[in-house]
């Protein structure tokens, strides 16, 4: 699997995500923001957690313009696997590749803890190697995790089976406890939780590393 991890100023986990996929078997190009265009030959675009451009006017939506979001836009659109974690994922929402918006928690109050989450389907690229209805644990932090989106679109998510992940339980008011969703075609995948915290047990678990395990077999595979 080639991977492309973009960093952004304000970025703060692009090296973890990048060190989390090579772990797991992946050769990993750094991609700066300014840059015009994807490595040849990438499978999946991975887009990291942080503070991207200070999180001004809306967290990821400064990232969502930069030189390098139109590539993005291309690949997802051709098919390419995308990940985006914590402001990764916010800048997806912000690049429409995936709906609904991440607000401020509830209670304001930012949030930097390890959290149980619910597995809630194994049919995607990401979850594949997890058995169903699995509890693991993820760290998190952020400020503006709480998932929104109406009734209607919530609706088509149940229905599509496009619920990655959900807090269990809520931690900061995400609608249905939703902490990650996939694209209708289930190669895009946001979530709020840090699985690239969590693949080696020397820093206090290692749930995070099916995702990651998840991808290359998918990918092999293809």
């Amino acid at each position: 699997m080639k991977a492309a991890v973009i960093t952004f100023p304000g970025s703060n986990c692009d090296r973890d995500l990048a060190v989390a996929l090579e772990q797991a078997g992946a050769k990993v190009t750094r991609v700066w923001h300014k840059d015009e265009a994807l490595p040849g030959g990438i499978d999946l675009v991975a887009v990291p957690g942080g503070f991207s451009f200070g999180d001004y006017l809306r967290c990821g939506a400064i990232a969502a313009h930069s030189p390098i979001a139109n590539a993005v836009r291309t690949h997802a659109a051709r098919g390419g696997y995308v990940l985006g974690i914590c402001n990764g994922f916010q800048v997806l929402t912000e690049l429409n590749l995936l709906p609904g918006a991440l607000m401020r928690n509830a209670g304001l109050r930012f949030i930097c803890r390890e959290v149980e989450l619910k597995v809630a389907t194994t049919q995607s690229p990401f979850t594949s190697a997890y058995a169903a209805g699995t509890a693991i644990r993820l760290p998190v932090a952020h400020h503006d995790g709480n998932y929104q989106i109406d009734a209607e679109g919530l609706a088509v998510l149940k229905d599509q089976d496009r619920i990655a992940f959900t807090y269990a339980p809520g931690i900061n008011g995400s609608v249905a406890d939703i902490a990650g969703v996939l694209s209708e075609n289930r190669r895009v995948l946001g979530m709020m939780p840090h699985p690239e915290r969590a693949v080696d047990a020397t820093h206090g678990g290692t749930d995070g590393a099916g995702l990651f395990a998840s991808l290359m077999r998918e990918l092999v595979a293809a």
